[in-house]
Formats: C-alpha cells, sequence, structure tokens
C-alpha cells in the first residue's frame, strides 16, 4: 500500500489522509462517468486512502479521487464530524493541490475521474470559487478528459453552479435530512429552500443545454463510462452535467420515518428530475448531543430504503405504497416489495402468460429485465415453471404469486398461508449479511 503514496511529500500525505476519511460520510459518490478523450483506457486497481470504488451492472470497477478540498467549516450542523464545534483534526488542500493529485493519481493509472466537496470555507460563494476553480483548471489548462463529480454548494450563487455545470459531469446538492424541521433543529444554518433552489439551477441548466447543446458525440458502447444507473452518457458540444445530479439522505439522525423519506426523495426526483437519491446512515458522533440517537440505525434499513427507491423509480410503485399509516417505517426482516404482496394477496396469483407487464412487476423475485423476458417469450409459446427456472428466477419467493402453464401448482396454495411471510423470510444469517454489507 504505501508504494502508491511514497512519491509524495509526507505533508500531503497526511492531508490526504484526513482529507479522504472525511470524505467518506458522503454517500453520493458511485459509478458514474461520461464519455473521456484523454485516455484510452483506465481502470482502478487500488485500495489506497482516498480512492473509492464502484461497480457497474457489467461487473466493471470504477475508481475515484474522493475527497474534501477542506474540513474546516463554518456551519455547526450536529450530525456531521466536521462541525465547527467539533475537535477533529482540520486539513485542507489549494484547488492546484488537488489538480495535480487528481492528474498524478489518474497518470498512475489508480483512478478515472474525481468526486470532490468541501466543508463551507468562509461562505457558500467563496467555497464554490475553489471547487469549480478546481474543475476549471483541469479541464480548461491541463485538458482532462476524466470524470468529474462536483458538489454544491447550497447558498452558492447561481452563476457559479451555472459554472461547476460547464466543468463537471455530475453535480449534487444534499439535502441531508428529509425534512425541514429536522434540518432547522440540528443544522440551524441551512434549509431545504437553499438546496432545493440549488437543484432547480442544475436542473434548469441540464434542461437548456439539451436545446442549445446541438449534436451529442458518439459514444463507443465497449469503452463509455457508466452513470449510477447503469447508462451510458455522451458529451455534448454544449455540456451541463451531462450525468445528471443527485443527492444524499441521512437516515437515523432524528425519528423520521422511512414514509417521510421516501415522500421526499419521490418529491425531489419529480420536481428536479435527480438521477439518484443516496440513503446514508448515521454515523454517531462522539460528543453528548440529547438531540441525537446513541448508536446508528441499522445498515438494513438503508439497505431497504435503496429497494424501496428502486422500486419507485422502475417498477412502477408509488412512495405511499410501500408503507402505510399504522406502519410507517419498512419491513426489516423482508424486503419491501415482499411485503407489499404479502398485504396484497387479493391482487394474486397473477398469470405470466396473460397479465400485464405493469401486474408483472409487482410479483416478487421477478425483474425488470425477466418480465421483458417474460412479455417477449411468451408471444411465441405459453411458459411453465420450469422457463422461470431457467431464467434463475427465486422460485420460492416467486411461485406462490404466479399462475403458469403448468397444472394447479402446490405452491400456489400457500399464498392463503398465515405463515406465508415465515415460509419466505431470508434466514436470519442472511439478514446478518445484508446489515454488514454496503447496498
Amino acid at each position: 500500500m504505501a508504494t502508491h503514496y511514497e512519491h509524495m511529500p509526507s505533508d500531503v500525505r497526511h492531508r490526504l489522509a484526513v482529507l479522504a476519511d472525511a470524505a467518506k460520510y458522503d454517500a453520493s459518490c458511485a459509478s458514474s462517468g461520461s464519455k473521456r478523450t484523454a485516455s484510452e483506457k483506465g481502470m482502478g486497481n487500488t485500495e489506497g486512502m482516498g480512492i473509492c470504488h464502484s461497480y457497474t451492472p457489467d461487473g466493471r470497477c470504477v475508481s475515484l479521487l474522493k475527497l474534501l478540498l477542506t474540513n474546516l467549516c463554518v456551519y455547526d450542523c450536529q450530525y456531521c464530524i466536521n462541525r465547527i464545534s467539533s475537535d477533529v483534526e482540520r486539513a485542507r488542500f489549494t484547488p492546484e493541490e488537488v489538480v495535480d493529485l487528481t492528474l498524478e493519481f489518474y497518470r498512475r493509472n489508480y483512478i478515472e475521474g474525481l468526486f470532490l466537496s468541501s466543508g463551507v470555507l468562509k461562505s457558500p460563494d467563496y467555497t464554490m470559487e475553489q471547487l469549480v476553480r478546481v474543475a476549471r483548471l483541469l479541464r480548461e489548462e491541463h485538458a482532462f478528459g476524466g470524470y468529474i463529480h462536483l458538489k454544491v454548494v447550497p447558498g452558492a450563487s447561481r452563476e457559479l453552479t451555472d459554472l461547476a455545470g460547464r466543468y463537471a459531469d455530475r453535480l449534487s446538492a444534499n439535502i441531508e435530512l428529509a425534512t425541514d424541521v429536522d434540518l432547522q433543529r440540528l443544522a440551524p444554518e441551512k434549509n431545504h429552500g437553499d438546496v432545493e433552489s440549488a437543484m432547480h439551477a442544475i436542473a434548469a441548466g441540464i434542461e437548456q443545454a439539451k436545446y442549445e447543446g446541438g449534436r451529442v458525440t458518439t459514444v463507443d458502447p465497449s469503452r463509455a463510462p457508466l452513470t449510477e444507473d447503469g447508462s451510458m452518457v455522451a458529451r455534448p458540444e454544449r455540456a451541463f452535467a451531462p450525468a445528471g445530479q443527485s443527492t444524499q439522505i441521512i437516515i437515523g439522525a432524528t425519528p423520521t420515518t422511512d414514509r417521510e423519506i421516501l415522500a421526499t426523495a419521490s418529491t425531489l426526483y419529480q420536481k428536479h428530475a435527480l438521477r439518484r437519491v443516496y440513503y446514508s446512515a448515521f454515523s454517531p458522533i462522539p460528543h453528548e448531543d440529547p438531540r441525537l440517537p446513541p448508536s446508528a440505525p441499522p445498515l438494513l434499513r438503508e439497505h431497504r430504503l435503496y429497494q424501496s427507491d428502486w422500486l419507485v423509480r422502475f417498477y412502477g410503485f408509488s412512495a405511499d405504497e410501500l408503507t402505510s399509516d399504522d406502519a410507517q417505517n419498512l419491513e426489516l426482516a423482508i424486503d419491501p416489495k415482499l411485503a407489499w404482496a404479502i398485504a396484497h394477496r387479493e391482487l394474486f396469483p397473477v398469470d405470466v402468460n396473460r397479465a400485464p407487464r405493469e401486474q408483472l412487476l409487482r410479483v416478487p423475485g421477478l425483474g425488470v429485465r425477466n418480465v421483458d423476458r417474460i412479455v417477449r417469450l411468451r408471444r411465441q409459446r405459453a411458459l411453465k415453471l420450469v422457463d422461470l427456472q431457467r431464467m434463475r428466477v427465486p422460485i420460492k419467493r416467486t411461485a406462490p404469486f404466479v399462475i403458469t402453464a403448468d397444472p394447479p401448482s402446490p405452491f400456489t396454495r400457500t399464498l392463503d398461508s398465515l405463515s406465508l411471510e415465515r415460509l419466505l423470510r431470508p434466514k436470519t444469517e442472511q439478514l446478518e449479511l445484508f446489515a454488514r454489507e454496503e447496498p
């Protein structure tokens, strides 16, 4: 590991360690990208400090240099380790130093791009100017064609946000807590109005670029980097954040329910055309504050929120379907799609050979890809249970909810069983595995 950094001055190595560690609390960084021109190819190959790894749907590893420009901050957000009242060790890079680090790591084939955030230094505008300067130097003075993800500081001017969108592939402004009441209680210097103003500016810039950008450059599918949702992003002639925008919601720092969190996320998707909402489990900070919980929420809750988010974005569910007034938090023992299906048994079983695509998407165990295969194959012949098995559909989970061309299945009879949830619930050790892993 040391060989990756032995070329650096010790002071730079130390600051990199501090600021890379501080950046780990920002979850809104994943496999992302747009067309690159500065390098023939590049693959991440190190687990070093400051480098985050993500994996695209096809298994490709994408590596980004992920760090803060500084962990100095004028705000006193109680859930943040870098708040002004914290006694954490402080460090700072100049924009030129971040540029040098990025180019050095890129030349050594450690990374394919940069994820850059920062504490708020002096003011939102001053901090945003520093972030934009990094991206401008990389693009204009060094012709850097790698991926750049910049954080937008809520409260910064529209002009600076527009500049950031010219140089970055993706922008993100963190909403942080699901309700403005929560934000005012734990971070009174911030408000949702400033965050949504930033999101609106980003969305407007992206939309305007669609009309002013003219021709979109061609992308070779075998080489094109991917965005967080697995789609390729070409850089238009007049690009503005071509990989879109994202945000982050911290969960477990307040009593806010999953129902409220999903409602906020759904609203943000609709209003600002976000590409992703990231959910980050609150990490307890070593200081006593009665407003904060003493322990972190289970990581499985984070995992269930990601699953629910996926159902809303790609499976036709609405956010309020996945919880109820009586049960406002998601089930941890079973996934949200299965929980919904068990609660709505009157809608099942569905006939895989006749049901519309929208109904098939609500069947536990059937993903978008397999639903599309079913719709395509059933035009040629009636599908049986063995056909689903060949598609690697999890039969134990799916069979109680479907009818196939087979004779009546004993699986279907379990649909009315009072113990259906217990029969389909993952084993305890599987739940524990989920709880230990990032979603």
